[in-house]
């Protein structure tokens, strides 16, 4: 019964790995898209945000994007990559809120655009939060083989066994006098 259980929770946490593995697979290419839009179009995103003449600023979170992307997809543990991910997100909401002002023309685009990255901030931060569980799991010694007994099951009950009668108390085959007498007036 013990080995069915540890290989039905083995296979569960497979299962977890390669779902927080594939994830960070799609968010890595969604941050190369990301990226090569930010790099090659710069201009055309500002003037939808309403923000123009932060183009080099665009710049720099593409060149953010595709390093993170490049991670994701080639990394043996792509956890910190996604934590990055998630510290972009951050930097990219910050960013945004200088187009809510209501002088902005393009403010419902701002905050469409605000909304769309908060959506993939809560994804991020859930997929960095199932990498780390993963990274935790695989760091967690294995006590499957353990009995909790240094020298086994079949020792410990050999012992108690063995000491039975010197682990019963004395009382039960030779009761005190005093309960003798009082059992004796109940009688």
């Amino acid at each position: 019964m013990q080995t069915q259980i540890d290989r039905h929770t083995q296979r569960a946490y497979e299962r977890q790995e390669r779902r927080a593995h594939g994830m960070a697979k799609g968010l890595g290419w969604f941050s190369i898209g990301l990226g090569v839009a930010e790099l090659l179009a710069p201009r055309e995103i500002t003037r939808f945000l309403g923000l123009e003449g932060h183009e080099t600023l665009v710049r720099s979170f593409g060149l953010r994007e595709l390093g993170n992307g490049y991670g994701l997809l080639t990394a043996q543990d792509p956890t910190p990559w996604m934590w990055g991910r998630v510290g972009g997100d951050a930097i990219d909401l910050a960013s945004l809120s200088l187009g809510i002002d209501r002088e902005n023309p393009q403010r419902d685009n701002v905050i469409r655009a605000a909304v769309a990255v908060a959506g993939v901030t809560a994804l991020d931060l859930y997929c960095a939060q199932e990498l780390e569980a993963c990274r935790r799991i695989e760091e967690a010694p294995d006590y499957a083989s353990r009995s909790g007994f240094p020298r086994g099951q079949g020792v410990a009950r050999g012992i108690a066994r063995d000491k039975s009668s010197a682990m019963r108390p004395r009382f039960v085959d030779h009761p005190p006098k005093i309960a003798q007498r009082s059992m004796e007036t109940v009688r």
